[in-house]
């Protein structure tokens, strides 16, 4: 359908969100751009994951994106383009820092597991963001890198993000010489969890999403707190947080319901409380 003489087409969204049996899919949507993380997209993303934080019925989260890439990372054009300033960007650059801390930072926050569903290159805030997910599933002709060194600028966030999935060794390889990996190499340092047919990678995904949302949703959010929780503590004081979390989720109901299943040989009716 044409457009009404004087009015422009709509801008399509940036981030786009579909909902399906208790999964929702989060597309970045700057194809042209091989979705690159401008500030804008990475507001919406954090906005997105906030709302789906508190939305009962999502269960679990697909982190997708479309076109020929995952995500190149940041919009360096955008960077560029705000050392024209009197500060030589330093306001801007340090804003695009903090958003993209909290972006990574409301992923693992999200008490909904979320999975990457990775094609095309994901490389440096976009290997961040893969490093960042509880899941991934990569196509077979996917690469990653943190390319940063190659152009003058050591990928520093995206370490972080890829030094807590990844041995100190593999680490430093790909930051050290910004070089690319296959999908096969990725899943074998440990930033993947499979490697799969092009033409199976949405059904890799949903298996995993839709295992997820057949869980009590209480327990998942239980169990992915407490896991990023206990990797920052000493060994005596991670078993002391995880006893302790252990008794809490005993006494809740799905967990009650959930043993009484079991011995009873029957299906729980998970209750998510």
């Amino acid at each position: 359908m044409s457009q009404p003489a004087g009015k422009a087409a709509p801008a399509e969204a940036i981030l786009l969100r579909e909902d399906a049996n208790g999964v929702a899919t989060l597309t970045l949507n700057r194809p042209k751009q091989r979705n690159s993380l401008s500030e804008e997209l990475m507001r919406a993303l954090t906005a997105e994951l906030e709302a789906v934080a508190t939305d009962s019925s999502v269960r679990a989260v697909v982190l997708a994106a479309s076109g020929p890439a995952f995500c190149a990372g940041h919009d360096l054009k955008e960077l560029t383009a705000a050392r024209s300033g009197g500060d030589r960007g330093r306001a801007f650059f340090e804003n695009t820092m903090k958003l993209c801390s909290t972006l990574m930072q409301a992923i693992v926050n999200c008490p909904k597991p979320v999975i990457a569903r990775v094609h095309g290159i994901a490389t440096a805030a976009g290997c961040q963001l893969v490093a960042s997910c509880d899941l991934a599933v990569a196509a077979e002709e996917a690469k990653f890198a943190t390319p940063g060194v190659n152009i003058g600028l050591f990928c520093s966030t995206p370490m972080v993000a890829l030094s807590r999935n990844v041995t100190r060794k593999h680490a430093m390889e790909m930051l050290l010489t910004g070089e690319m990996i296959s999908a096969v190499r990725a899943a074998e340092f440990g930033l993947v969890n499979r490697v799969v047919p092009q033409a199976e990678l949405d059904g890799a995904v949903a298996h995993f999403a839709d295992t997820i949302a057949a869980k009590s949703a209480l327990t998942v959010s239980i169990g992915k707190k407490a896991f990023y929780e206990q990797l920052e503590k000493p060994l005596a004081e991670a078993y002391d947080y995880a006893s302790e979390v252990m008794v809490k989720n005993m006494l809740a109901r799905d967990a009650e319901e959930g043993i009484g299943a079991f011995i009873e040989k029957r299906d729980p009716k998970w209750e998510d409380r």
